[in-house]
């Protein structure tokens, strides 16, 4: 049996833009995703603290530094300024999951790392 098990995650990433006429997703900093591990076109699972609102979608890096911007429809479900918990999971065999530990970043205001 496989364990779905949190691996990584961004906390408090704030949303810098929306563009509803895009095919979906969000851009985020590729300086951000190299911190935790997360991949281009990973799927992702979003919680946006501001309204409890949870949502999935899929990566696109950008190389702009502090961008955290949602497309398409998922641009609906934030406004700029709201705080994301962004994670990404991975499947672990049971004894592999017990030593599993996410790598976890904290975020301010303006998306830099003052945790890590």
């Amino acid at each position: 049996m496989l364990l779905k098990v949190l691996r990584a995650k961004i906390h408090w990433a704030r949303v810098t833009a929306k563009d509803l006429n895009y095919e979906g997703s969000i851009v985020i900093s590729k300086e951000l995703l190299d911190e935790v591990g997360i991949v281009p076109y990973e799927s992702v699972l979003i919680v946006n603290v501001e309204t409890g609102e949870r949502f999935e979608t899929y990566v696109i890096p950008t190389e702009e530094k502090g961008t955290v911007q949602l497309n398409g429809g998922t641009a609906r479900l934030a406004e700029v300024g709201d705080r994301l918990i962004i994670m990404a999971f991975g499947w672990y065999k049971i004894e592999e999951a017990i030593s599993v530990k996410p790598k976890v970043i904290i975020l301010n205001k303006r998306n830099e790392v003052v945790q890590p």
